[in-house]
């Protein structure tokens, strides 16, 4: 029978800085494309095709990460070097990732863009893989909801950072460039100061076979993941066309500086969120009831938004937003980590866990133009996004051994 480990050793205050400052760098480099760098360069590049583009390069990306994050976590769980078995995971992802963001500065067309993002995700997903493991294997469960805040605090921050400092160069390249050393050095201090602890050994399948057993053998773990799925859905069903929502609905005339002022608000009220949601949660040793009340808000903000579009409605709705993310992603890691089946396969089931994250994310995009072009548009999209919202509030009950 596989042992399942938990870490008693506390971490520190640095330890908790270093592996935060690190994620700034991850988000800001992955989302910031996806917001407002990639959809600004496709418009350039393709204008007719920009948001067909869009969807089948985020589907493609979906597609290989579907593949991709068990895979890795697998082979992270087997690798063994002088260097550390996550820390070298991190290291080369981040490097992949940086590498991949310098050549879709270079690229003029669609396709070009397509193929060097997908080096960016596959080396995102490396990353992630080592970086999520390492909580598993080594933060205590009375600081999981702190550290799931210290991971999903820097997403807003990194937007709003990356989304400020973007749209004020002008050209591709330079963007890409700032992103790709924004990957690099945030990601340094972490990876120079980690040791990784002693290694069991992997007995754990890849691909389809383990997925269905991972889900079938563990109802707990499936169903974390079904509200994984659709939370991050719900959240990439929204927000995945803001820049052109705001162009072509509220026909304002700076798209950009509204999207950045809404971007704001958002980073203000998930702050707030995030980081009160997550100390609560360690002291009151209870998450569901935040994933519900993440749910609920980001209903809520999906409701107002396509119930009345407008401007005003839609700072409301990204505060509504902001605070249900906030709460949701405060306690996301902490979850998690606690229906993993066993320790020797952390990884790998973190993997097909974090398809969850970054398969709605990623086809999302996708999903929503079809549903743009042809079922009803933005509004038609938003309650879309509201009642997956809901649904998962309704999921996330059924893991019964999570308080």
């Amino acid at each position: 029978m596989m042992e399942k480990t938990i870490p008693a050793r506390s971490m520190s205050r640095a330890w908790i800085g270093r592996y935060s400052l690190a994620w700034l760098g991850l988000w800001m480099a992955y989302l910031v494309p996806q917001q407002f760098a990639m959809p600004d360069q496709l418009a350039r590049v393709d204008p007719a095709g920009r948001i067909t583009d869009f969807g089948v390069i985020n589907a493609v990306c979906g597609i290989v990460a579907l593949f991709t994050l068990p895979l890795f976590g697998t082979l992270c769980d087997r690798t063994r070097s002088r260097f550390g078995r996550r820390r070298l995971w991190v290291a080369g992802g981040a490097t992949l990732f940086a590498g991949g963001l310098v050549a879709t500065g270079l690229q003029s067309d669609w396709t070009g863009i397509g193929l060097s993002w997908l080096a960016c995700s596959i080396g995102f997903c490396m990353a992630t893989v080592g970086f999520t493991a390492l909580v598993a294997d080594q933060v205590p469960e009375a600081q999981r909801g702190t550290v799931s805040s210290a991971m999903f605090g820097p997403q807003t921050v990194g937007v709003v950072l990356g989304l400020f400092c973007l749209t004020a160069i002008p050209g591709d390249l330079p963007r890409y460039l700032l992103l790709a050393a924004g990957v690099l050095v945030l990601a340094a201090p972490f990876v120079l100061k980690h040791r990784d602890t002693t290694t069991t050994r992997s007995d754990g399948g890849v691909g389809l076979r383990a997925f269905v057993a991972s889900v079938r053998d563990n109802p707990a773990f499936a169903w974390t993941f079904g509200t994984r799925v659709l939370m991050n859905l719900a959240n990439a069903l929204a927000t995945s066309y803001q820049l052109y929502f705001i162009t072509d609905v509220l026909r304002v005339a700076h798209p950009e500086q509204v999207l950045l002022l809404l971007t704001l608000v958002y980073l203000g009220w998930t702050l707030v969120s995030v980081y009160f949601c997550g100390v609560l949660s360690d002291r009151l040793g209870r998450r569901r009831a935040f994933v519900a009340c993440g749910a609920i808000g980001q209903a809520l903000g999906c409701a107002v938004v396509a119930i009345a579009p407008g401007m005003g409605t839609a700072l409301a709705a990204t505060s509504l937003f902001g605070v249900g993310v906030g709460a949701y992603l405060a306690v996301d890691q902490a979850i998690i980590t606690a229906v993993l089946p066993a320790a020797e396969n952390r990884a790998r089931d973190l993997g097909i866990m974090n398809i969850g994250l970054f398969g709605p994310q990623t086809l999302g995009p996708l999903l929503a133009g079809l549903v743009i072009g042809a079922l009803g548009g933005y509004q038609v999209l938003f309650a879309l996004a509201g009642v997956t919202s809901l649904v998962s509030c309704v999921l996330i009950y059924r893991v019964s051994s999570v308080c």
